[in-house]
């Protein structure tokens, strides 16, 4: 479970569950990580850790621990599966190629934050990336590229609302109709709403797309034509495939 992980990360984060080598930096980080560090605590970290107290950060957070050596410019203290990392000129591109690499994963980025005292909300921000990762995946995603997601997996109870409100009629269907319904939405979806570029994915005619869609707008009355009403229809999608990854 992607929140169980993210949890726990904050639970391992905090200074006196930092062990080993790892001691020192979580006891300097914790505090900043957790959003309620003091000026002093930053200026204290800062030296602490030979870091400056403006500069260009981001966080990881990972579903299980591991380490990503310094390079490409960019800086790493590690504090559990929490991450910090001071960039360098390449930006986020390469502390995740890097992440990769390792077969660190799964986990969320946070976008770029202008210094130490915004570690706090770097580490939220990246949780909630996290959230969207599937199970036993090594996917390490940033929550620019997974935000409307983020925003559907940080909200479960609104989540669960969204999904049975808009797909409700679509739940109670026998499982291999339901899965042909969301299987040509998420294709369509996926060639920018092109039936005829979806026909081709899906090796079928392009009337047998066109129906299927058909039937779903029906089930869900909601138009896929109709913006609203298609970010609803995609917000649910997105809330359907996070609740099959949950179980």
């Amino acid at each position: 479970m992607r929140r169980d992980a993210w949890a726990g990360a904050q639970q391992r984060a905090r200074p006196e569950t930092s062990a080993g080598a790892q001691q020192p930096a979580g006891a300097l980080l914790g505090p900043l990580l957790a959003g309620s560090a003091q000026p002093h605590q930053v200026r204290r970290a800062a030296q602490g850790l030979g870091l400056p107290e403006r500069g260009r950060y981001a966080v990881v957070v990972l579903g299980t621990a591991a380490t990503v050596p310094d390079g490409d410019g960019a800086r790493w203290c590690w504090c559990g599966e929490v991450g910090v990392v001071l960039l360098g000129r390449g930006g986020l591109a390469g502390p995740i190629g890097s992440l990769g690499e390792a077969g660190a994963g799964p986990g969320g980025v946070s976008p770029v934050v202008g210094g130490l005292a915004e570690l706090g909300l770097a580490r939220r921000l990246a949780g909630a990336a996290l959230l969207t990762c599937g199970p036993g995946t090594h996917e390490i995603v940033t929550l620019e590229e997974r935000l409307p997601t983020a925003l559907v997996a940080s909200r479960p109870e609104l989540s669960a609302r969204l999904l049975a409100g808009v797909f409700g009629p679509l739940l109670v269907l026998e499982p291999a109709e339901r899965a042909l319904l969301v299987g040509t939405l998420e294709v369509w979806l996926e060639c920018g709403g092109s039936v005829g570029r979806a026909a081709v994915r899906l090796r079928c005619h392009r009337n047998t797309v066109f129906n299927r869609l058909r039937r779903l707008e029906g089930l869900t009355s909601r138009s896929l034509s109709h913006p609203r009403e298609l970010v609803e229809t995609v917000l649910a999608l997105d809330a359907l495939r996070l609740s099959a990854e949950r179980g």
